[in-house]
């Protein structure tokens, strides 16, 4: 029966086609970010052969439609510890811890993505999700009641429930237990319009924070956004207007380059949608939105080093065209060519022997130099793909969807440790996992030489 199990890797596939199905149902206006971004990417490569080429040998050309994350919070540690056995079906693993409290958003976070080379290439599909900080609510009155709010409700349907110990059971599902799986996973994520406190709970949680309001004050964590991969992030903002999206003041994350780095993020502004609170009152709430990126090479532990002294002597401005112009004059210290950023251990390379190289096995030494090899024409190397977040860019889309006024004090160390305890699990260190994926490529090519990591530290 194991060989007739359905793969994580099609549940993954399955699952993150059908909620971005069911956000544009609930979303429309994502929907039409949807089709200016497919219709950006496809002037992009006509425009530039070079780099449809080059993304289709990467095998990204591929994956460019499906490339989207999503962000969820949850409220405690039960429903978070719950999540990482759903996605663990779905073979996506938590990956970096974000303390999201130390940019005034009273929440820490991980990404729960797949995390191997083959995973990766069929479906990237990754979730921001963040458990909230009840610590972070001054009010002891109220924060006793949001957890009493949220100890009163179940985010999982019973058959949800149900299928995750199933999977637990047997190690796998068949096609219609996969199917059915990925139905009862949605309901957790669908938007709720009926609230589940009276008008002056949910005005009291909002005033101490607009997304502890919209943790606590709903039946499930909805998905607050989708985000779609472009190649030009600089044309879609520009577009936004056109079809009727207000998109936010600036790009977060570095600047245009040839080499890109890291993430660079929008997104239009989140929406205000009725709800109904059970004093039979109705308001709205502004929480859920439309986000686009553009992911360009992860970085070292040096490079990111580079990356956040320079993001910091650059600043921000209220209107995207300076703060771009900033980005830019900062980050001529930055190299933006792939042959530097390898010398100089910035970033992280898949490599690849050519046909030649394949060819000519007696060629490559071990311990080969590998700039002499691509220079032979035996070896490849192509920016590896940043699968991650920055917290940066991440408190800097939350706040602008939840007001710059929305603030919380972050109080003492971070909370890693609370966090993990509350996962139940540890968070896998991203610059690991880049470090093991560029020499287990290397490998591949019979070389055991480090590259990138040997100009850390």
């Amino acid at each position: 029966m194991a060989d007739s199990w359905v793969s994580a890797d099609s549940i993954r596939a399955g699952f993150a086609s059908a909620m971005s199905d069911m956000y544009q149902r609930e979303v429309p206006q994502y929907g039409t970010l949807l089709k200016l971004v497919a219709q950006v990417n496809s002037e992009v490569l006509e425009q530039d052969p070079a780099l449809k080429t080059q993304l289709a040998a990467a095998g990204e050309l591929s994956r460019l439609s499906v490339e989207r994350h999503g962000a969820i919070r949850v409220g405690t540690a039960a429903e978070l510890s719950t999540l990482r056995e759903l996605f663990a079906i779905m073979g996506m693993f938590p990956v970096g811890y974000y303390d999201l409290s130390q940019a005034g958003v009273p929440v820490h976070s991980t990404a729960f993505r797949p995390i191997d080379d083959r995973a990766l290439s069929i479906n990237p599909f990754r979730l921001f999700t963040s458990l909230l900080r009840l610590d972070l609510i001054d009010d002891p009155h109220l924060r006793a009641k949001a957890t009493e709010v949220l100890a009163a409700r179940d985010i999982f349907t019973a058959d949800c429930r149900e299928l995750i110990a199933l999977h637990q059971r047997q190690g796998g599902f068949s096609q219609a237990q996969a199917r059915a799986f990925i139905h009862e996973s949605l309901e957790t994520f669908r938007w709720h319009q009926q609230t589940t406190v009276d008008s002056d709970t949910y005005e009291a949680l909002s005033q101490q924070h607009r997304l502890i309001a919209d943790v606590v004050c709903f039946p499930g964590c909805h998905i607050n956004h989708l985000t779609p991969r472009t190649l030009d992030i600089d044309r879609v903002q520009a577009r936004m207007p056109e079809v009727g999206i207000s998109p936010k003041a600036i790009i977060e994350g570095p600047p245009t380059r040839r080499v890109g780095l890291l993430l660079r993020q929008t997104s239009f502004k989140a929406l205000d949608e009725p709800v109904n609170f059970t004093d039979r009152i109705a308001g709205t709430h502004t929480a859920r939105f439309g986000e686009i990126e553009q992911r360009g090479v992860a970085l070292t532990a040096k490079g990111r080093a580079l990356y956040d002294r320079l993001l910091q002597e650059a600043g921000t401005s209220s209107d995207n065209v300076t703060h771009q112009q900033r980005l830019t004059a900062a980050f001529t210290a930055f190299p933006d060519d792939a042959r530097k950023l390898r010398q100089q251990g910035l970033a992280w390379f898949n490599w690849a022997l050519t046909e030649k190289g394949q060819a000519s096995p007696a060629a490559i030494a071990a311990d080969a130099d590998p700039e002499e090899l691509i220079d032979r024409g035996l070896l490849v190397a192509t920016p590896m793909v940043y699968e991650d977040f920055l917290p940066v860019s991440a408190a800097g889309i939350f706040q602008s969807n939840l007001g710059e006024q929305a603030r919380v004090q972050a109080r003492g160390r971070s909370e890693r440790e609370v966090f993990e305890a509350a996962l139940g699990a540890e968070v896998a260190d991203e610059l690991t996992l880049y470090q093991q994926r560029e020499q287990q490529s290397l490998g591949r090519c019979g070389l055991t030489r480090p590259v990138s990591q040997d100009a850390e530290g």
